[in-house]
């Protein structure tokens, strides 16, 4: 059965029970009655029924003028009328005026129910209709909007991927991602030296997203890093959280920036104020998609930079010294000078036995990769380049150009050459290979050496030597740094002591630290 509710409307009391208990209720139809006219158009006016059972002859107000009254407030409701005093022309006139059926009075419960029947078939059929032509639009509507995010977001995507300046794509990409999903404020951490730094921001009260360089804890989103899936929090979930911090957001969403399987970002969208709109799958479907965008993006300006880098360090190299004599001709003795400096040896570790696996081309090409890819790192931190040779390669800092934060540097360069190398190594399959570094910092000599066919700018000295010798005692994936080194950083820096350690060719053993990670 529907449970159709039907309004009885008859002035005899014994027959609207009888229609109420021996009809209606059976078949599980739900009940309204009403004595006369004027009752009836009161539930009506109140509560439409499905369907109404009209006597003909009642007091107060008959059923003629009930059917007037429906016609003149436009209350489409389908009307079985019930009389003992019919005819040709009534039934002519009520069926002019709307009624569904005309039935007789007396009337067996049988002929009832079928008139019943045929009248709620017809309410049925329409409200199918109804809820169909509902769903349509609904849907329609739901198409249309998908068709709206997507163009969105390929124009957001497109944008995006234009651009090659990192600092102006992490704003973009903030923009990009309340623009997207209607968001009040979103922010933009990278992962950087196994810690997440927030890079970009945008607060509801700022007029524009702001760059900034700041680690973070934030454990939902490095739950978002560890799982590399997308995380919706509403307001429920994050009561908790607002309880201790009344600026903690109403609604959140996260997702991880992917470059094949390595998570190198968290991109955050937040609502704050009270009773705002809650994030969805599907907002988190489109973010998603634009995290793909923006990772690559990521990565393809980062690379830029590093090449521009590198053309840039290579064009300085070229430039020797006007002091430097006619080829052949030795070096002035005044073209050297002492300096303290921060020298970093670094060497890539199980190339051999990995190159016995691979064709000399393959291997070379990997090589230089490797390579390539330590020198893009050292310049992007102001190193000057040395020497390489074979898998391994030799950076400074504080000369030719003064940086008083030079050992700073250094550090920050081996640990990103860390980072870069095991991404590298994880997009092409070689997990195995990893940098051994060495780090030390002292007085050497500096200066262009050589004859000007092959003159460049170098340093020998004490430290050259440490740093060389740390490298030969580091296993794969380390940077070991003498203690005195260390002392200069501060706490600024998370190290595990070694001990003392016995380099080759040196009396005295030194005290070594392994270093974990910038604080």
């Amino acid at each position: 059965m529907a449970h159709e509710r039907i309004l009885v409307v008859d002035d005899g009391r014994e027959n609207r029970e009888f229609i109420i208990k021996y009809i209606l209720q059976p078949n599980e139809y739900r009940v309204q009655e009403a004595r006369d006219g004027i009752e009836c158009l009161e539930i009506v006016r109140r509560d439409p029924p499905d369907l109404i059972l009209l006597d003909l002859q009642m007091p107060r107000l008959d059923g003629l003028g009930v059917l007037e009254a429906l016609q003149r407030e436009r209350l489409d409701i389908p009307v079985i009328l019930m009389t003992f005093h019919g005819s040709e022309d009534i039934a002519v006139e009520v069926f002019r005026m709307g009624v569904r059926d005309y039935l007789k009075k007396p009337y067996t419960a049988e002929e009832m129910l079928n008139a019943i029947e045929r009248s709620l078939a017809e309410v049925r059929l329409r409200r199918d209709k109804e809820a169909l032509t509902a769903r349509l639009m609904n849907a329609n509507r739901e198409l249309h909007t998908r068709i709206k995010e997507l163009n969105t977001l390929y124009s957001i995507g497109k944008s995006v991927a234009a651009l090659l300046d990192l600092q102006q794509l992490l704003v973009r990409i903030v923009d990009a991602a309340i623009s997207l999903t209607n968001a009040e404020q979103a922010r933009l951490l990278l992962v950087e030296n196994n810690a997440l730094v927030l890079r970009t921001v945008k607060l509801r009260t700022d007029p524009s997203a702001q760059s900034i360089a700041q680690v973070v804890q934030d454990r939902i989103a490095e739950r978002a890093v560890s799982t590399a899936r997308p995380i919706v929090l509403n307001a429920q979930q994050l009561e908790p959280i607002r309880q201790a911090n009344p600026n903690a957001p109403c609604a959140t969403l996260y997702v991880p920036l992917l470059i094949g399987n390595t998570v190198i970002g968290v991109l955050n969208v937040e609502n704050v104020t009270p009773n705002a709109r809650q994030f969805t799958d599907n907002d988190a479907a489109l973010l998603s998609a634009l995290g793909d965008y923006a990772a690559i993006a990521i990565e393809n300006a980062r690379n830029y930079q590093a090449l521009e880098a590198l053309k840039a360090h290579k064009a300085a190299s070229i430039a020797v010294p006007s002091a430097i004599g006619r080829i052949g001709q030795p070096i002035a003795a005044n073209s050297a000078a002492r300096r303290e400096i921060s020298v970093l040896v670094a060497d890539l570790r199980g190339f051999t036995v990995y190159a016995e696996q691979q064709s000399p081309e393959q291997a070379l090409q990997l090589l230089n990769a490797y390579l390539s890819l330590a020198a893009e790192t050292f310049s992007k931190h102001g190193a000057t380049l040395d020497k390489a040779g074979g898998d391994a390669l030799m950076a400074f800092f504080n000369a030719p150009h003064d940086q008083p934060d030079h050992l700073w540097r250094a550090v920050q360069a081996a640990l990103d050459l860390q980072t870069a190398a095991a991404h590298f190594g994880a997009q092409h399959g070689a997990e195995s290979l990893a940098f051994a570094v060495g780090l030390a910092r002292g007085e050497a000599l500096v200066g262009t050496i050589g004859a000007l066919q092959t003159a460049h700018y170098a340093a020998v000295g004490e430290p050259v030597n440490i740093a060389s010798r740390l490298q030969e005692s580091a296993r794969a994936g380390q940077i070991l740094i003498e203690e005195s080194a260390l002392a200069q950083l501060g706490n600024r820096v998370a190290a595990r002591r070694l001990g003392e350690v016995q380099l080759r060719n040196r009396r005295s053993s030194i005290v070594v630290y392994e270093v974990q990670k910038l604080l």
